[in-house]
């Protein structure tokens, strides 16, 4: 199980996840808890319901039905009994706990001059857990490296849900701050922009994941507001950011070429086509801004790599 997250599951849901075999524990990677509904775990393959046992059941009936007083348990352990601390990331959906762990969670929206105010009456949390794979990124960290030219590619990694984008995004910060000598990149000075604290896992601001000992964060930030500021402020070589698609990304990243710092990013998609279908991405994309894509899926495991293409399309050897 990891680190930290137990503590912040009511005693009860906790034992329940106690109890799962070992297997379990080790590809687990989300916990839901909805109202009046069977307790479920998602795994890198599969995703099952549990009794009160923690064991797997087959029908939703028999597994362990969480009640509203357990919601209400897990989300005073989350906010430590104040609402008013979290505001800000009442409003964007979600909570990061120690380790880096994020707790997603849905209810009844509040309103206030059309813009979210906050949210109440929460009906469903995901636990969704945190895993750090060092090393993920060392079998591509040569395909976005120009070594003739000491220059780091501005690359575009693209992922549907939950195919380890952010994973690998991580560890490639990871080896650009630290360095490679086997292939003759020095360590750069690398900026990032955490806007749900999924990259570096950042609890009360401190990075909770190995990001190196170059690396630069701002955590909790709109991407597009903080690519500005450390652009003006750290002055990266290398900018990183996850989940691109707004058009102020669009402005901020552009922003970043003109200064002369590479970038990094991520962004929702199965293939360059298919992000190509979002405009705004699409201007990136016919722009060439991007020099490298890398391509992920789960055909054989959460961060498998399709492949590595440049900006015209071939493949990266």
């Amino acid at each position: 199980m990891a680190a930290g997250l137990i503590d912040f599951l009511p005693a009860n849901i906790a034992q329940i996840i106690r109890g799962l075999d070992n297997y379990l524990a080790e590809e687990l990677i989300e916990i839901r808890l909805r109202v009046n509904q069977p307790l479920q775990i998602i795994t890198h393959y599969h995703d099952y319901f549990l009794n009160k046992n923690g064991q797997r059941v087959e029908k939703p009936e028999d597994g362990y039905i969480v009640s509203e007083k357990d919601l209400e348990r897990a989300f005073l352990i989350l906010t430590r009994n104040s609402l008013y601390a979290i505001e800000r990331q009442l409003v964007e959906g979600f909570i990061t706990i120690p380790g880096g762990h994020r707790v997603g969670f849905t209810g009844q929206a509040i309103m206030e001059n059309g813009e979210l105010k906050t949210i109440k009456n929460i009906n469903s949390l995901n636990y969704r857990l945190t895993r750090e794979m060092i090393g993920i990124a060392e079998g591509v960290i040569d395909k976005i490296y120009d070594s003739e030219n000491d220059y780091i590619y501005n690359t575009l990694i693209i992922s549907p849900p939950i195919c380890g984008k952010t994973t690998l995004l991580r560890d490639l910060i990871r080896l650009i701050s630290q360095g490679v000598p086997e292939i003759g990149l020095r360590g750069r000075k690398i900026a990032v922009v955490d806007e749900r604290s999924e990259i570096a896992g950042a609890y009360n601001g401190i990075a909770q994941n190995r990001i190196g000992n170059r690396t630069d964060l701002l955590d909790n930030c709109p991407k597009a507001r903080g690519m500005l500021i450390l652009i003006r402020s750290m002055s990266p070589e290398v900018l990183a950011v996850d989940e691109i698609g707004r058009e102020e990304d669009v402005r901020a990243l552009e922003e970043a070429i003109n200064a002369g710092v590479s970038l990094l990013a991520t962004v929702h998609g199965r293939d360059i086509d298919s992000v190509k279908r979002r405009p705004s991405i699409r201007h990136l994309i016919d722009s060439n801004l991007f020099q490298r894509y890398i391509i992920l899926s789960r055909k054989k495991g959460i961060g498998t790599i399709e492949g590595v293409k440049d900006n015209q399309g071939k493949e990266v050897v």
